[in-house]
């Protein structure tokens, strides 16, 4: 395009000078006669008049290379102009991220800390906080950390992103979308499908990072993201090494309910019906009516296991202000997708290694245990921690089995 307006340029230049001698003097006949009312068509037909002579001058092959190049200017314009044309990433949201250190656990003296975001398939940008060893150059495996679900990354899963990193691992803990420090709108809204990619998303940016080996990338997820983590290994190969930590199942949970109790047609459908007519009220209200974090106060007959979360996330134990199991929860419609997907469908095709980590006294070991019997391949692996509720998990450094888990990464990140 440019080489053609180049040579077009060198034969313009006479007719060119010619042209707009005579556009001028219309253009000054105009402005005496004005461009209202009758008095238009004078005007038009004098700029006939020197269209018709300035290209009279010109050659046919001048004539030829002008339609050629407005042809393929036109052309470049409505490109320009059709966003669907735009095959670039989607611009990182400018965040506000807090620079303080607000998390629950003490920062440890181990490691180095740091903010980082970045943008997701779907263009929401996405908030972390990178933890790296002390003192220790060149490539480094890396492994990114989310969870629990409702959680933000100053509670669990920064913990485990600390504690890696002083193993060794380059490590980000970060918000899923729409949550947290993350971008996207609506706020505290879940999705099976783009928290999945939120995992994948990560990956993108830490096998892109001159201080990470691309080739040992692994993830671990917590809660109902120790599911997710699961779902996204097996859609992703470039995650070498999987952990899921006391986790949920979040699509089995919403379409069958705890224990399975839930687990018919009836119940899903009157779940469906809810949750639609919570859509239409949201849409005429302008707003998402917000389904409540932890209960609080506890009722008296609170199952042990609600009063597990409580401890956790009701009290300065792991209590945060951005957290939404801390405070108001999710939008109740974000249940409504889990309800209509179900992970694990190809769970016997993932090739790279994964590790379930459970305790034995928790609600959900259930998920765990049923998950780890999909999966197919010797370097699956399932480790049960004797005496360990759901929560303890969470931030019980005495019980959760760190240098187990880094071992696994160890192993399978190496290979």
């Amino acid at each position: 395009m440019i080489l053609s307006l180049f040579f077009m340029s060198l034969t313009f230049r006479c007719e060119f000078t010619i042209f707009i001698r005579y556009f001028l003097l219309i253009v000054d006949f105009g402005n005496h006669i004005g461009f209202i009312g009758t008095s238009r068509l004078p005007y038009c037909s004098n700029f006939a008049l020197v269209i018709s002579e300035y290209f009279k001058r010109m050659k046919s092959k001048t004539i030829l290379s002008a339609a050629l190049v407005i042809g393929g200017l036109t052309a470049r314009s409505q490109d320009m102009n059709n966003m669907n044309k735009n095959t670039s990433l989607a611009p990182v949201e400018k965040l506000e991220l807090t620079q303080e250190w607000d998390k629950v656990f003490p920062k440890s003296d181990k490691v180095d800390h740091s903010k980082v975001v970045f943008v997701n398939r779907y263009g929401v940008t996405l908030a972390a906080d990178m933890y790296k060893p002390k003192g220790v150059s060149g490539k480094l495996p890396a492994i990114a950390v989310s969870g629990p679900f409702g959680a933000v990354k100053e509670q669990s899963s920064g913990l485990y992103a600390q504690e890696l990193a002083g193993r060794g691992f380059l490590t980000i803990a970060f918000d899923p979308s729409f949550t947290g420090e993350s971008g996207g709108m609506p706020r505290r809204v879940a999705s099976p499908d783009i928290n999945v990619e939120d995992f994948s998303a990560a990956v993108d940016y830490l096998v892109n990072r001159d201080d990470v080996d691309s080739e040992k990338v692994g993830i671990l997820g917590i809660c109902g993201w120790g599911g997710i983590a699961i779902e996204a290994a097996i859609n992703d190969p470039r995650i070498k090494a999987t952990v899921a930590s006391t986790m949920y199942d979040m699509t089995r949970v919403n379409a069958n309910g705890y224990f399975d109790s839930e687990n018919s047609a009836e119940q899903r459908n009157a779940k469906r019906a809810a949750m639609a007519a919570q859509r239409s009220a949201d849409y005429r209200n302008g707003m998402y009516s917000r389904g409540g974090g932890v209960v609080d106060p506890l009722p008296d007959d609170a199952p042990q296991f609600v009063k597990d979360y409580h401890a956790y996330y009701k009290t300065p134990r792991g209590y945060h202000v951005r957290s939404g199991n801390s405070n108001d929860g999710w939008n109740v419609t974000s249940n409504l997708p889990f309800l209509n997907f179900k992970f694990f469908e190809y769970a016997d095709e993932l090739e790279n290694a994964v590790l379930i980590v459970h305790g034995d006294k928790a609600h959900s070991y259930y998920f765990g245990k049923d998950t780890f019997a999909m999966l197919k391949g010797d370097n699956k692996q399932m480790l049960t921690v004797k005496g360990a509720s759901h929560c303890d998990l969470y931030d019980r450094l005495d019980i959760i089995p760190m240098d187990e888990i880094a071992a696994f990464y160890t192993e399978y990140l190496s290979k």
